[in-house]
């Protein structure tokens, strides 16, 4: 689901990608897939990609479920005792999720959705942070205002469906780096 991490985030990923371990799970973030999509040299999706993330929407499902998928097949043939992941950033719309339902069924089991609850300005004053040194081209106001609206019109609606359900585990975001660990590693520790 939708996490933004706070500005001292290289301490904080390090952190998340060696407790995944820990717990089996391979993090994959649909995110870091989309734009490293977006920079392979001859992708077919790349310029798409693009015009997406800068206007702040949602990448078709087709291409990201893809992704997902490819290096979810390409994890567990390296090593086919890695399938268990922590999926980042997805599903963010009914579209996602239909398609994650049609692709996946019978293959993945959603345990548990992490969802990292914020303050809208205080997820716009980590983005614009971390964008002076990311690069990335949605760390702008404008970018992250239309995200926001997005979040609200399609990726709320998809968090609530999972709560109904009891699959909702959520962590104010709002805390330290180390607050939001520590919390996020207690999740862990009780669902495995």
């Amino acid at each position: 689901m939708l996490s933004i991490l706070p500005k001292n985030l290289s301490t904080a990923v390090l952190s998340v990608h060696t407790e995944c371990a820990k717990y089996g799970y391979t993090h994959l973030s649909a995110g870091d897939l989309l734009r490293d999509e977006r920079k392979r040299p001859g992708s077919q999706y790349g310029e798409l990609i693009e015009n997406y993330i800068k206007e702040g929407e949602i990448v078709p499902v087709e291409i990201t479920i893809s992704l997902l998928k490819r290096a979810m097949d390409q994890t567990m043939a390296a090593n086919s005792q890695k399938n268990k992941f922590l999926i980042d950033g997805f599903p963010r719309n009914e579209d996602n999720l239909q398609g994650w339902n049609k692709t996946m069924d019978g293959k993945a089991d959603v345990s548990f959705v992490l969802f990292f609850d914020c303050d809208n300005e205080i997820c716009i004053g980590r983005c614009l942070e971390r964008g002076k040194s990311s690069g990335r081209s949605d760390d702008n106001r404008e970018s992250l205002e239309k995200r926001i609206h997005t979040y609200l019109q399609s990726t709320k609606p998809i968090i609530d469906l999972y709560e109904r359900m009891g699959k909702v585990r959520k962590v104010d975001a709002s805390k330290s780096v180390d607050e939001v660990f520590e919390k996020v590693v207690h999740i862990f520790d009780k669902e495995g």
